[in-house]
C-alpha cells in the first residue's frame, strides 16, 4: 500500500496529525513549484499554506486509484493559477483607476481629506440649509423640485442655498480650504 494512501485514510478516519506527514513530504517541492509560478517568496509561502488547506478540504474527493502526488500538484497548480488570475485582475483594475484619474496617491489623499473637511463644514450648517444644499448638489434636484419636496417657495430655496454657500465659503477661507463653492 502506498504511504500517502495510508496517511489519507488515517486523516479521513479522524487522525489529523497524519496530515503533518503529507505536509513535511511535499512542502519543499510544492514551494519550489509555486515560487516558480509567482516569482515572489512571500506570495509563494502564503499560497503554499492556502494550498495545504485546500488539499485538506479536498481529501475526501481523492481517488486512491490515481497517484496522490499528481492529484496534489493538480490542486496546487489550479489554485495558484486562480489566485494569480484574481490578483492580476485586481491589479489591472487598480492600474486602470490610477491611469484614468491621473492622480498621484498624494492627490487622492488630499482630495479625501478635503472631502471629509467639507462634510464636516456642511454638517455644521443649520438643518434647513444643509438639506437644501444636499438636495441641490448631492441629489441634483432643481430649485423647483427642492421647493416642491420641502414645501417652500423657490425664492426661499434660493435664499437659503445662497446663505449656506456663503457660510461654507467663509468657513473654508478661515480653515485654509478654498472649495470653489459656486454662486449658482
Amino acid at each position: 500500500m502506498d504511504e500517502e494512501i495510508r496517511y489519507v485514510r488515517q486523516i479521513l478516519a479522524g487522525d489529523k496529525r497524519a496530515y503533518i506527514h503529507i505536509i513535511n513530504r511535499y512542502k519543499n517541492p510544492l514551494y519550489a513549484t509555486i515560487l516558480r509560478m509567482t516569482k515572489n517568496p512571500q506570495t509563494a509561502e502564503d499560497l503554499l499554506q492556502e494550498v495545504f488547506f485546500k488539499v485538506y478540504e479536498q481529501l475526501p474527493k481523492y481517488n486512491p486509484k490515481g497517484p496522490f502526488k499528481s492529484w496534489l500538484y493538480r490542486i496546487a497548480i489550479n489554485y495558484c493559477i486562480d489566485q494569480l488570475r484574481k490578483k492580476r485582475i485586481q491589479t489591472e483594475q487598480i492600474e486602470n483607476t490610477i491611469i484614468r484619474s491621473n492622480d498621484t496617491p498624494e492627490v487622492v489623499l488630499l482630495q479625501n481629506e478635503e472631502s471629509r473637511e467639507l462634510e464636516k463644514m456642511v454638517s455644521l450648517l443649520p438643518e434647513d440649509e444643509r438639506n437644501i444644499l444636499l438636495l441641490r448638489y448631492a441629489n441634483e434636484l432643481s430649485y423647483a423640485e427642492i421647493s416642491e419636496t420641502l414645501g417652500i417657495s423657490i425664492i426661499e430655496v434660493r435664499n437659503k442655498l445662497y446663505r449656506a454657500k456663503k457660510k461654507l465659503r467663509k468657513n473654508a477661507k478661515e480653515g485654509g480650504y478654498l472649495y470653489g463653492v459656486s454662486e449658482r
